[in-house]
This record gives C-alpha cells, structure tokens and sequence, in this order.
C-alpha cells in the first residue's frame, strides 16, 4: 500500500488554529455558550470559503478535499483542548470546554481529543496529500470512517446519558451534525475503485485450496478474533449487571471504570457487543471460507474503530479525571492492559492481513485454459 505525501498547505492553514483559540479565548464576550457556537459556525463557515476559492480544482476533483481541510483545523482545536486539560497549555480553550461542549473536560472525551489531534490530524493531512497528487487513499479513508463513526456512535449517546446530561449546550447541536458527515464520506469512499493487484486466477485459485490449517499465520487472527468475541461477549454481560461471580470480581478488580456514571465505557462494551462481535463471527467464518471479498474493506474500518475506542478506553480507564474509585487499581494494570491491547491487536492484524494477502478473499476466477497458458509461454 503506497502511502500519499502529506499536505504541507493543509498543515500550514490547520496550524491557524493556535493563535486563533487563544485571540477568542481573551475575548470575554465568548464566556456564554450561545456566543461560543456562533462563533464556532462562522469561523468554519469562513475556513470553508477560504479552502474553497484556493483549492477549487482539488474540490472540484473530490468533495471529501474540503471536509479533510476542514477537519484538520478542528483536530488541532481538539489537541490543544487536551493538552490544556492536563496542564501542558493554558490560555487557549478555556471558553470552549466552559461554556460550549464541558463534557470534553472528561477523561474519555480528553482522550478522544488526543486520538483527534493525532492519528486523524495524520490521516487528514496524507487524504489531502493524496487528492492534490491524484492518488488513491481509499484504504486510509476506510480506517478513518472506523474511528471517526466509532467515536461519535459512543460520544454524543454518552453526553445525553451519563451524568453531563444536564450541561447539554448548544454546541451540542454542532457536533450532531458531524454524524451526518461518515454517512456521507463512507458512501464516497466505498464507491471508489480498488486498487489493482497482479494476482492471475491461478494464483486465487491455488491460494483459496488451502485450508485454515495449511494457513498458520490466518489460524492465529482466528484464535484471536475467537478469544476477542469470547471477551467482547463476557463485557458486555458485565455491564448488563450480570450476577456471576465472575463478572462482580471482573467489574469491581479490573474495570470498575465500567461502573462510571459517565456512561460512556457502558456504552462502548454494548456498541462492542452489538456491533463487534457479530463482526468477529463474520470475520473467522471468512477466514476460514474463501471468497468474502467484502472482509478487506470492513477489516479496515473495524481496526479504526476498535483502534479509536480501546485508545479512548484505556486511557480514560487510568486518568486522573476519573474518580479514585472507578480508576483500574495499580495491582491489576498489566492484566487490564495486556488484555486491552490484544483486543485491540486482533483487528489491526486482520486488516494487514487482508491488505498485503488479498488472493484469499477475491471473487475466484475461472481457470485460463492449460493449452492457452502454453501457447502464450
């Protein structure tokens, strides 16, 4: 998979942002939050004129160039918005988390402002890159339509949930309108074109006679999606209050952020157990079954998904915002996060299985025929 330069104009103008959080934040007409949502609305009303009269032709040639630029500009607003929650920033966004979206003061919504300001900023920056050289980026877009819909589908549920239920402010309104961009950008990114791979029928045909044990390297992404599905379905019966003995000693010595009133770590072990583990099912059966040719595309986008919410998880988990008592206690940390990383491991192995070894998984061809493979030679 080749990998698109990045967007040096489009890191140039997402910079802007720094200097410009910090004018409005000295600005003391800002303080109320219906102040803080118009003005967030004009300034990308205004970046999106800007993106649009310099880059007409990267537009013209793809939509989604826009709402990557634009996109980029927010990421960096959400980097500075964690780092200015933890300390390392002051002065810059204090209006915003006051006064427009408080519940992103939370540990979960700091982490999901640091997988914003990072891996999105990166992947924005080389899907921009990719549209001003005219190349493909449909494997980069697919990972991030899995984290980007992961974190708004357990986010905005979560506000209106948990405990920040009552601090609702109008900028809430703004970020429901994001939902409306991956429904959008997903149907955009799935039409476009695969990219072409120089397997001939007898190479598909020979690769999908072995099976799952003449396959060691798929016989492992099996054993660990089994033993994800298995974990997926235990956390979920935990935070439908399961009365086991194992899920009370699980919930109370190992995770009891799942116990937090924020909602949002209940939330997400359900959008796991509803929406991942059927994934897993599917997955091992097209492990197992050659000719699935949809589990590359879906393996990308679970792995961002997976990859977005366990980063927001286990951060979240051991952060200093969440109370004491929901914090995964200091004797279980290497068992909390041994577990959690190779649950987040088992998706992004399949993905790069499914990326480099596709023969697997394709539409099986017929056979050329001996006698005109011979006259070809």
């Amino acid at each position: 998979m080749d990998i698109p330069p990045l967007a040096g104009k489009t890191a140039a103008m997402s910079l802007g942002a720094l200097p410009l959080s910090y004018v409005l934040n000295q600005v003391s007409a800002f303080s109320q939050p219906l102040c803080a949502v118009l003005m967030s609305t004009l300034i990308l009303g205004l970046l999106f004129m800007a993106v649009y009269s310099l880059s007409h032709g990267e537009i013209t040639y793809d939509p989604l160039y826009a709402v990557f630029v634009l996109f980029s500009f927010t990421s960096v607003v959400d980097l500075v918005i964690a780092l200015q929650e933890d300390g390392y920033m002051v002065g810059f966004m204090d209006f915003y988390t006051k006064e427009g979206e408080p519940y992103l003061r939370t540990a979960h919504g700091i982490f999901i402002c640091y997988w914003d300001g990072t891996v999105h900023y990166l992947l924005y920056l080389a899907m921009a890159g990719a549209i001003r050289k005219r190349k493909r980026y449909r494997n980069l877009g697919l990972y991030w339509l899995g984290s980007f819909a992961m974190s708004l589908l357990v986010f905005l549920p979560g506000n209106i949930l948990g405990k920040y239920s009552s601090e609702i402010r109008p900028a809430f309104f703004l970020a429901i309108l994001y939902m409306l961009v991956p429904c959008w950008a997903g149907v955009k990114i799935f039409s476009q074109s695969h990219a072409p791979t120089s397997y001939t029928p007898n190479m598909v045909q020979e690769e999908q006679k072995k099976g799952i044990l003449q396959r060691p390297a798929d016989l492992v992404i099996v054993m660990c999606l089994v033993l994800a599905a298995f974990f997926t379905l235990f956390r979920g019966l935990v935070v439908l209050d399961c009365p086991t003995d194992a899920c009370f000693i699980y919930i109370y010595q190992y995770e009891p952020y799942l116990r937090d009133p924020v909602a949002y770590p209940k939330l997400q072990m359900l959008v796991y157990l509803f929406y991942a583990l059927p994934f897993y099912c599917l997955a091992v059966y097209a492990l197992i079954f050659p000719g699935c040719s949809w589990l590359p595309d879906w393996a990308l986008v679970f792995a961002g998904a997976i990859g977005q919410a366990q980063f927001s998880h286990m951060g979240a988990s051991m952060h200093l915002r969440t109370p004491f008592t929901y914090r995964v206690p200091e004797d279980t940390w290497t068992t909390f996060f041994l577990s959690n990383m190779l649950f987040a491991l088992g998706p992004h192995l399949l993905a790069f299985r499914c990326l480099w070894w596709p023969a697997f998984f394709m539409q099986s061809p017929p056979l050329e025929p001996q006698g005109q493979s011979k006259k070809q030679q």
